[in-house]
């Protein structure tokens, strides 16, 4: 990404959209007006300013998420590759925790697999035999994702430039080693407020969820900022993501991992 793109006009009014809309709580019109649906530089200017603006009010990043790697996300958003955006300290919550919807604008839950860094990945051929090297442990994790766009009515370059249309996510207790659970194998099941409503598993997301790393590791270093030892990725969804509204409680289910659940307050408050 050429560094200049960050101060060019329609980056900038393209970033201060998103920000004044995360801000006030209003969803805003997609940015694509500005910098186009597939101008994947210009998208990742918008990101790069976002997050420049978060880490102004002194929060840390602590990895970073994969998304649209599930091909049923990718139709449900009308896209054909994935994305990244990055992870913050402040959007991890535990399963004890209930969620504030005050948080968020119109969040949708996805069902993942987490895995933790030992080692940097910034050296070698970045591959799935590196990468494996370099997972600490692996966990159940759900994604809350939400977009700063009204209605949702993104394409590529709105997505990307909205950090992923990344908020929150929540980490299962129970954590495993890559030598006892093969993400590719796993089998999913989500249930909100008791009932089914997505399922799903490993080879949905991107053939294998350690490919998904291997594709992060590999664009982390491409940008300049390679992913490190303690960060966590979010390896993208295992099936169809669904919306979440005041008071529901969402499970995921992955075999060989366990379950996670997360619980969104009652009101907006």
């Amino acid at each position: 990404m050429p560094e200049n793109l960050t101060e060019t006009p329609e980056v900038i009014e393209a970033s201060e959209r998103l920000l004044t809309a995360a801000a006030e709580g209003v969803p805003c019109a997609p940015v694509r007006d500005l910098i186009g649906s597939t101008d994947i530089d210009k998208a990742y200017a918008v990101q790069a300013r976002g997050t420049a603006a978060k880490l102004a009010t002194g929060a840390t990043v602590v990895g970073r998420k994969v998304g649209l790697t599930s091909e049923a996300v990718q139709k449900q958003i009308g896209v054909d590759q994935p994305d990244l955006g990055y992870l913050f300290d402040d959007m991890g919550y535990a399963e004890s925790d209930v969620i504030p919807m005050s948080r968020l604008l119109q969040p949708k839950a996805e069902a993942e697999i987490a895995f933790v860094l030992k080692d940097d990945l910034v050296e070698g051929p970045l591959d799935v035999a590196q990468i494996r090297d370099a997972v600490d442990y692996i966990c159940a994790a759900i994604e809350i994702v939400d977009s700063r766009i009204a209605d949702w009515d993104i394409t590529f370059g709105d997505t990307v430039a909205d950090n992923g249309s990344s908020a929150l996510y929540v980490l299962s207790e129970e954590r495993f080693s890559l030598d006892g659970v093969e993400p590719v194998g796993v089998e999913m099941t989500m249930t909100r407020n008791g009932e089914q409503v997505s399922q799903g598993n490993g080879a949905a997301c991107l053939g294998d969820p350690l490919n998904a790393v291997v594709w992060l590791a590999n664009k982390a270093r491409e940008f300049g900022d390679p992913l490190r030892a303690g960060q966590l990725v979010l390896s993208g969804a295992l099936g169809p993501m669904v919306a979440a509204a005041p008071g529901d409680v969402v499970t995921a289910t992955v075999s060989g991992l366990g379950s996670v659940t997360a619980t969104f307050s009652s009101t907006k408050e």
